[in-house]
């Protein structure tokens, strides 16, 4: 076989393999047999390093980013694996917030070509193997892996972690992992695992039974964040979100963290419970905890969850793209002074497009688009759904055209916002210093 280049291998793993991001639910797996065989055939590197499971429908990737923020400052060697990427495949698979190398991506490539006719894998399934394969291989203390789809289906799953994280249970991808909440949070619970500790983000009246019988069952123990941190005061201010929590002992807690949005009171509150179970067995003090939140997007390289890029107009990047995403959304933009709203939205076919939509602002201005994958819904399709709900806008042909649009028609004090999906927010144009 011809040695092939970096650009080569990324060609492969895009047009050769069943992608989720743009075939949706056609290239999701239910099954670990692959995952398995694609592991054993590499020695099990799964086996060979201490991890952290994270799952939920919403806030797994922040809360991902931040708990590797707090260990990678805690002094340990840190691998983070998250999906999907925005611009760059490698974001994926990092250690202490540096991508995986070109040259380990081409040559992990290479070697499990020869299997790909037999096994014939999907895209996330190779993946996840060169993830635990390259946290193996340079010896990590510690790995947070985020679950891609569901729990107990999904490729990462064939891990025993440290600790499992649920961050929460909302409405989404319903044709692959049940209509009802409560069905949804059984396929989550699959990521709790016999006698490992499970920290739950937030319970409901429809999901709690169901967690509580899965980890009575698997002897695990439950931390409902709920019980040990309330929020009682929160304000932004030097690009930080500040947060006073009131502990289950009644002493404050203060943290500040980098990530900005208002929805991040609960994913905080995820990770220091988190961080709470974790230090019975790893060293982390408190400085470290403080300096991973405050710089956990420095540190690790996460984008699209608030994400300022523009001043006068603001534009905010932000990847909500479902129901409860929208809701917290919607919530952050209450709290804001401002002038004029404008959102730049585009989503894809497979979600309940409608729920979205009938808790948007009708008194903002609408620029609706589309992300270049087969799975983006048609923008004209969107408008007209959109209409049903007294959302005004017109079409755009590409994300990049409706912000210029949009900046040329804000003023200064306005803000303008790019969500619905997070292959449209990876469109945006970032290598100009007209969006800075």
């Amino acid at each position: 076989m011809l040695q092939m280049n970096y650009q080569q291998a990324i060609d492969f793993l895009y047009s050769q393999l069943p992608m989720f991001s743009r075939m949706g639910s056609a290239a999701f797996k239910k099954d670990l047999t692959n995952t398995r065989i694609l592991c054993e055939r590499l020695g099990n590197p799964h086996t060979k390093f201490k991890s952290i499971h994270v799952g939920g429908t919403n806030g797994k990737g922040s809360v991902s980013h931040m708990l590797a923020a707090v260990l990678q400052t805690a002094g340990f060697k840190t691998g983070l694996y998250t999906s999907p990427h925005l611009y760059d495949f490698r974001e994926r698979i990092r250690i202490n917030g540096e991508m995986v190398d070109e040259s380990f991506v081409t040559d992990f490539v290479q070697k499990v070509i020869p299997w790909v006719d037999e096994i014939q894998p999907s895209f996330f399934e190779i993946t996840v193997a060169m993830a635990f394969e390259y946290f193996a291989q340079q010896k990590v203390d510690i790995a947070v892996i985020e679950v891609g789809l569901g729990g107990r289906l999904d490729s990462t799953n064939i891990i025993t972690p440290e600790l499992s994280v649920i961050t929460n249970i909302g409405w989404d991808h319903m044709n692959m992992l049940g209509d009802s909440l409560d069905k949804i949070a059984f396929e989550k619970a699959g990521i709790i695992k016999h006698n490992i500790p499970v920290v739950i983000g937030e319970m409901l009246p429809e999901t709690e039974p169901v967690f509580r019988e899965v980890a009575e069952q698997k002897d695990a123990k439950i931390f409902d964040v709920t019980e040990y941190l309330h929020p009682v005061l929160h304000e932004t201010k030097d690009d930080r979100l500040h947060i006073t929590y009131q502990g289950k002992d009644g002493l404050e807690i203060k943290v500040a963290t980098d990530l900005v949005g208002i929805y991040q009171l609960k994913n905080v509150a995820t990770v220091l419970t988190a961080i709470k179970v974790l230090k019975k067995d790893w060293s982390i003090d408190q400085n470290a905890i403080d300096a991973g939140l405050r710089n956990a997007k420095k540190l690790t390289g996460l984008h699209g969850r608030w994400e300022i890029i523009h001043r006068e107009p603001t534009i905010v990047l932000e990847v909500a793209h479902n129901k409860n995403g929208m809701e917290q959304m919607v919530q952050h933009i209450k709290q804001l002074s401002l002038n004029q709203l404008h959102i730049i939205i585009g989503t894809v076919k497979d979600k309940d497009v409608d729920a979205t939509l009938e808790i948007l602002p009708k008194e903002a201005v609408y620029y609706f688009t589309q992300a270049n994958i087969p799975r983006a819904l048609d923008k004209t399709e969107l408008q007209s759904k959109a209409l049903a709900f007294y959302l005004k806008g017109k079409t755009y042909e590409n994300v990049n055209v409706a912000i210029d649009e949009a900046k040329s028609n804000a003023m200064p004090d306005d803000l303008i916002i790019v969500c619905g999906s997070i292959f449209l927010v990876a469109e945006v144009y970032r290598d100009t210093d007209s969006y800075y």
